[in-house]
């Protein structure tokens, strides 16, 4: 009995979904706008979360030495900050442990990294400073801002890592921030049009919803269907955009991580893999609720609540 009445709740949830077809592709457009949205901004955030983390286990100073710095004048400038107070350690980085490094992040995409090796190695020897105290960071980069031999400067450019963990910090709020009311207006926008797909059947059905309230049936029971109508076009909608932001990151992902490598930057992409089970749940979560809350809302005119 209760396998007849699932199947003829799923059955008239599907018979909904084509009775009218423009309304549900309407629908099913503006959710797929709205998790597409939300999709971009979740990805941006996953990586700016992964970049973080990146930065903070290699947490220090990082001094980057002029190309034109032969291996003992490399040695010479890693002796010098070694000495500076506030220097834990220092150890030598070369061109191409930077480039077997970025290789192994990429992991698949190591290939786009081919043409860059021997002499064409876009990476720069580096001298990578552990500090012992982080608070001492501007004074240990002023000091070897300093760093001269024989006259000559061989120090290109310095990064600091506790610098841009502050910046991402500021950029993953902003994110937050617009990802958050992005999502409210968007899921607001669906909820009204797939509200109103379903106000179209129920008002074409609603005869048929009088007599059966007439001979008893429950309000959950004459809901059903039309809840099941709702979670059918946000399951769909959220499949749809799956797809479409898959592709959209793959094609994007591979242009930013040659950007990072052409930056001689030391962090790269997550796999769209990697993040695709979360979002797939994050998705379903999203297509469900708002298909049921729609559902609702449409009923309250026709069902006591």
């Amino acid at each position: 009995m209760r396998y007849n009445i699932l199947s003829y709740h799923i059955g008239e949830g599907i018979k909904n979904v084509f009775k009218n077809k423009k309304s549900t592709v309407a629908s099913i457009g503006i959710m797929v706008a709205t998790m597409f949205m939300f999709g971009i901004f979740f990805l941006i955030g996953e990586n700016i979360n992964n970049i973080m983390n990146t930065i903070e286990e290699d947490q220090g100073i990082q001094v980057f030495i002029i190309n034109e710095a032969t291996e003992d004048e490399v040695e010479d400038v890693r002796y010098l900050i070694s000495t500076i107070d506030g220097v834990a350690e220092a150890k030598i980085f070369t061109k191409q442990q930077a480039l077997d490094q970025m290789k192994d992040r990429l992991k698949d995409n190591k290939d786009l990294l081919k043409g860059y090796e021997g002499d064409n190695n876009i990476f720069a020897d580096s001298v990578v400073v552990k500090l012992d105290n982080l608070e001492k960071s501007a004074e240990v980069q002023e000091q070897i801002n300093k760093i001269e031999i024989n006259g000559q400067k061989y120090i290109k450019k310095i990064t600091s890592s506790d610098d841009t963990i502050n910046a991402l910090i500021r950029i993953a709020n902003g994110i937050r921030l617009v990802t958050g009311i992005i999502l409210v207006l968007l899921i607001a926008i669906s909820v009204f049009i797939i509200s109103n797909t379903i106000k179209l059947t129920v008002h074409a059905r609603r005869k048929e919803i009088s007599i059966m309230k007439y001979v008893g049936a429950t309000n959950s029971f004459i809901r059903s269907p039309f809840i099941v109508e709702g979670v059918i076009i946000g399951i769909i909608s959220g499949l749809i955009t799956m797809l479409i932001i898959a592709g959209g990151y793959h094609l994007v992902s591979i242009k930013v991580i040659k950007m990072f490598a052409n930056l001689n930057l030391g962090v790269t992409l997550l796999q769209f893999n990697d993040m695709a089970l979360l979002i797939s749940i994050v998705y379903l979560i999203l297509g469900i609720g708002i298909g049921v809350v729609g559902s609702v809302i449409s009923m309250r005119k026709y069902l006591e609540v």
